[in-house]
């Protein structure tokens, strides 16, 4: 068996067993990357030079973009490496680093876009004191609970995944070091880790989620009441592009992280870590930018245009 002291390494199968679907999947990994870095540095660059843009909305918004920069880039790289050559392995202090960086960040966005929702309620349900609620020092101190949460996460399971008896063929049925992949590579007993990860799920998946669909149903009770389609029309504007992005992003790690123990849902945990590691964060830029007016007119008066002339 392989254990925490052993100095070799592991192999990552993702997608070998379909050699016909990999060059694909890295020229569609490759492109999303890139996106992913143009698209979420824009959004920072907005944020940071544009004081229109310097409110709480904008201030979550900047994080969640610094969020999926370095989500990406922890293991878009050795996928790439996986993806277009025959060398699919990566050294045991590769996958500590890989993991550990993966957790905190993972939760840290399960936490971040909790916060987002609260301050979506905010604005829609309390817009008369959403200034004196949502202050800056808050903003911090929220956006300081979320990092936190994620290290405090990633510091508990990342060593005790690794700890793990490991099966002699060190081959882990997935593209990343992930703890449900390193969990099925163990040949030894697994119950504190599993009961350890199902505690985990609850409490960082399945709680903020509970939160952000209470928070969202006080939004819809409060636009229903009013009679004004126009307000309705904002508060559509103001709350959609979360909504979308949480969706997307849940989805995905429900799949990974809640998923029965059987063949069929393996394969398919695989396409959905896939999108959940490299999907979300390319599609989130896009999905507040397209859907973002205010985006669009920081975008246009950072490249010196008219931002009147291109709102549409």
């Amino acid at each position: 068996m392989v254990n925490h002291s052993s100095p070799v390494g592991f192999f990552l199968l993702g997608f070998s067993e379909h050699p016909h679907l990999e060059k694909i999947l890295f020229v569609v990994v490759l492109c999303s990357y890139l996106l992913t870095l143009l698209g979420n540095t824009l959004i920072l660059l907005l944020s940071t030079l544009d004081p229109r843009l310097h409110s709480p909305m904008y201030f979550f918004l900047s994080n969640l973009s610094f969020l999926d920069l370095c989500f990406t880039t922890t293991c878009v790289p050795q996928m790439l490496v996986n993806l277009w050559g025959p060398t699919k392995t990566i050294s045991f202090l590769g996958c500590f680093v890989q993991l550990f960086i993966f957790l905190a960040l993972g939760t840290t966005e399960c936490i971040l876009l909790t916060v987002m929702a609260f301050d979506r309620y905010v604005a829609v349900c309390q817009p008369l004191h959403y200034a004196t609620i949502i202050h800056p020092r808050l903003c911090w101190q929220l956006a300081a609970v979320a990092w936190m949460m994620g290290l405090l996460q990633s510091i508990v399971q990342t060593p005790a995944t690794l700890r793990l008896p490991f099966c002699p063929h060190r081959q882990i049925d997935d593209f990343l070091c992930e703890v449900p992949s390193l969990i099925r590579l163990s040949c030894g007993d697994t119950t504190f880790n599993e009961i350890q990860l199902a505690v985990s799920s609850v409490i960082l998946v399945v709680v903020p989620l509970s939160l952000i669909l209470i928070s969202y149903s006080a939004i819809a009770r409060a636009v229903l009441r009013i009679n004004s389609a126009e307000a309705w029309k904002k508060a559509f504007g103001t709350c959609s592009s979360h909504l979308i992005v949480v969706t997307l992003f849940y989805s995905s790690v429900i799949a990974v992280y809640l998923q029965p123990k059987n063949p069929y849902a393996q394969e398919r945990g695989k396409f959905f870590g896939l999108f959940y590691a490299v999907g979300t964060p390319t599609l989130n830029p896009l999905i507040y930018t397209l859907r973002n007016k205010e985006v669009k007119r920081a975008f246009w008066r950072l490249l010196g245009k008219n931002a009147d002339s291109k709102n549409t």
